[in-house]
């Protein structure tokens, strides 16, 4: 392959990135040009090739370009191949060996979710769960976490019925959740002490998609006693964890 067969394709690669970078829907060409350090006929040329394929499209009346039909295709094949476990795994390792804690990995199924991993570490006082068994949404660290990120219609319909406790300190009413649910917005991340099992805590916070939902909940968690103390340096590891498995989704903060 030639150097300037390798100039355009790292062009026309530039261009493609400014859109998914911009934080607008459309672009100009002189926006491109001056964003990307070139040319206004350079920029024609690359958005005439991509047009041609279908990875950008253009509003005659405007004059600007819009990501195309190609490009959702692509995006969407990348998110069909996302194995949320197996993308997730480095990070519950990683976390539980920096807290020393046991790190965990939750999926929602309607109004459940349910753990599908664990990391534990090598400790002798530890918590670990159940993979599978299905926990209510209002109900501990990664329920919270999950339903504190829903879209607000949902979370209107879950709390319209009744919630039951799984312990004495599970919050079932609906008005004190919705504070509890604002502040986990807020910063991110939720806390449990001994909500959905007795002297346990964790700190749970979501990894959102590019549409701001929650894909997945991870938690860090131990005995509620110990992990009281730990529990800020744990959400900040958590947070990093996060972060970093939202971006991989597709999300932007």
């Amino acid at each position: 392959m030639s150097s300037q067969t390798v100039a355009t394709v790292e062009r026309a690669a530039d261009v493609l990135v400014r859109f998914a970078e911009a934080g607008t829907s459309t672009l100009g060409v002189t926006e491109l040009a001056d964003s990307l350090g070139m040319s206004k006929a350079a920029v024609h040329r690359v958005l005439a090739s991509l047009r041609s394929r279908g990875l950008v499209e253009l509003d005659e009346d405007s004059r600007r370009y819009s990501l195309g039909l190609t490009a959702m295709r692509l995006g969407l094949a990348y998110l069909d191949r996302i194995d949320i476990r197996r993308l997730a795994a480095p990070e519950l390792a990683g976390l539980s060996a920096r807290t020393t804690e046991t790190a965990t990995l939750s999926i929602r199924t309607g109004l459940n979710r349910v753990y599908i991993d664990q990391v534990k570490p090598p400790r002798e006082v530890i918590m670990a769960v159940s993979l599978g068994v299905p926990y209510p949404l209002h109900a501990g660290g990664s329920s919270k976490a999950f339903l504190a990120f829903l879209p607000e219609v949902e979370i209107d319909s879950y709390l319209s019925a009744p919630l039951d406790p799984l312990t004495p300190a599970t919050v079932t009413d609906p008005e004190r959740l919705r504070t509890e649910l604002a502040l986990i917005r807020r910063r991110g991340y939720a806390m449990s002490i001994s909500e959905r099992q007795r002297g346990a805590a964790s700190v749970a916070a979501p990894i959102l998609d590019h549409h701001s939902l929650p894909a997945a909940v991870i938690s860090v968690c131990g005995p509620a006693e110990r992990f009281i103390g730990e529990a800020d340096a744990c959400a900040a590891a958590l947070l990093e964890a996060t972060d970093r498995l939202s971006a991989r989704l597709g999300h932007r903060a």
